[in-house]
């Protein structure tokens, strides 16, 4: 049992490394944006942030959008409040009275509350319905932006004439296990979302920061043939894009460019946005995501095969120590280059004391993204 397990593992092992060494060659040779010139605002920005019960985060997310380095004539913010019970409204009409540019759609006097699974998609339908912008601009209610966030998007359209582009999201850290180990997961899924998307292997982005042409996203049916899934949002819509625009999908890399959120206060909301995020595994069409996830997941579930085997055959701690040391040390030469790009190297520390928790938490979350349920602003989602 056990030389059958190790073999397995040792398979798996090796086309995992190859995987994370493939991503890291295509990280650095991905080169952060410089605009060859300075280029004068042209293309105007349709901001679009669905928000529920948000009312303690999104005073600060709208002014950090609305105070952009950009002309306020060319760009609106129009956040959608999805039928939120707490103050959400009352602070968006507040700083209406100093924004002329911002706008306030209710999705309850569209849609009726529970009578949908996928909200958040409805809410972005609706206010690109009502938009005036050429490029729709997508971040969320908890995140804040940088000064020159629109300012970065208009050059790198103008010079990479792109339809659809992702750009990089990242965990602030007040310190602490959880909010390290967070930062530390998603930092690796951004790593891989820049170096995946610059050369064109996966669809990979995050709804918190990207943007695509307003026509592109009604030729390619909207959220049409997606809408059933509360997730998706984001990736599922950049597949049907590369579908019908293969060529025109970019990764705007710069600093300057990312948008920041907290992590999870605690481990049940963690995990409920882990399963949210897994429970669309399936519902990839681009299969290359798919294969990966997979591998992923079964190397995980045979490392922790392998820890609990140890229980009955002691010798078999040693080859889990083996495997995991090989492990760390190949996602930390990636790693590394995320976190020079995103400032935090110094979390690196915490990454091999993790690894054990990690493993668990992804055989978890796959499991239950799959056959369970998950809670969602304050919405049970099967």
């Amino acid at each position: 049992m056990l030389a059958v397990v190790l073999i397995i593992a040792a398979i798996l092992g090796l086309l995992y490394a190859i995987l994370i060494l493939l991503y890291r060659y295509w990280l650095l040779r991905l080169p952060v944006f410089e605009s060859v010139e300075k280029k004068e605002p042209r293309n105007f920005f349709s901001v679009v942030i669905p928000a529920r019960n948000e009312a303690a985060n999104i005073p600060q997310c709208l002014l950090s959008v609305l105070s952009q380095d950009y002309p306020a004539a060319l760009f609106e913010v129009i956040v959608i409040n999805d039928h939120s019970t707490d103050e959400t409204e009352a602070c968006i009409r507040k700083l209406q009275d100093r924004f002329a540019n911002l706008r306030l759609l209710n999705l309850s006097e569209r849609i009726p509350d529970r009578q949908l699974n996928a909200y958040k998609k409805k809410a972005i339908e609706l206010a690109i319905a009502e938009s005036n912008g050429n490029w729709i601009v997508t971040t969320d209610a908890d995140c804040m932006v940088q000064p020159g966030w629109l300012k970065l998007y208009d050059a790198y359209i103008q010079e990479k004439d792109p339809v659809f582009v992702a750009a990089p999201v990242m965990f602030t850290s007040p310190g602490g296990f959880l909010a390290n180990f967070q930062l530390l997961d998603f930092m690796s899924l951004q790593a891989i979302t820049a170096a995946s998307v610059s050369a064109g292997f996966h669809t990979m982005c995050n709804g918190a920061n990207l943007a695509y042409r307003k026509n592109v996203f009604y030729e390619v049916g909207q959220f049409r043939g997606i809408d059933q899934l509360a997730s998706g949002d984001d990736m599922l819509l950049m597949h049907k894009i590369k579908l019908k625009f293969p060529d025109q999908l970019g990764y705007l890399y710069h600093p300057k460019a990312i948008v920041t959120t907290a992590p999870m206060p605690d481990w049940k909301s963690f995990l409920n946005q882990r399963i949210r995020w897994a429970s669309k595994a399936s519902s990839y069409q681009d299969r290359s995501i798919f294969w990966t996830l997979a591998l992923v997941y079964a190397f995980n579930a045979v490392l922790c095969l392998l820890l609990c085997m140890s229980l009955f055959i002691p010798m078999s701690i040693l080859y889990w120590l083996l495997l995991v040391t090989a492990k760390t040390l190949i996602e930390l030469s990636l790693l590394a280059l995320a976190a020079r790009f995103y400032g935090v190297t110094a979390v690196l520390a915490w990454f091999p004391v993790m690894q054990p928790f990690h493993q668990l938490y992804t055989v978890m979350a796959g499991w239950l993204g799959k056959f369970g349920s998950y809670e969602w602003k304050g919405r049970t989602v099967k």
